[in-house]
């Protein structure tokens, strides 16, 4: 019998954030970064991103609670780069 692995559950994370919303014709699989832009922190936007990743991606269903979380890094000279941690590995978030 086969074992997913922590290398495995990030490469699925990796590939969900780097397919964009209806890159699979039929599917609305993916996401959308740059839906988060422009928002106020208290909007729930954040948590809604994680429960499309949550549902899009169902091995992260067997994660406890707080094992998969997002994060916003203040950096030069006036961005924020997004964070996914899954169960203690970051994976920052690209937007394209």
């Amino acid at each position: 019998m086969a074992t997913i692995t922590g290398n495995d559950i990030q490469g699925m994370v990796r590939h969900w954030l780097n397919t964009p919303v209806g890159g699979y014709l039929g599917s609305d699989y993916g996401q959308d970064t740059k839906s988060l832009l422009q928002r106020p922190h208290a909007d729930g936007a954040p948590d809604s991103f994680l429960r499309k990743m949550r549902s899009d991606v169902p091995v992260l269903q067997a994660l406890p609670t707080g094992s998969l979380n997002l994060y916003g890094v203040p950096s030069l000279p006036d961005r924020l780069d997004l964070i996914v941690e899954v169960a203690g590995q970051t994976i920052e978030v690209t937007g394209g």
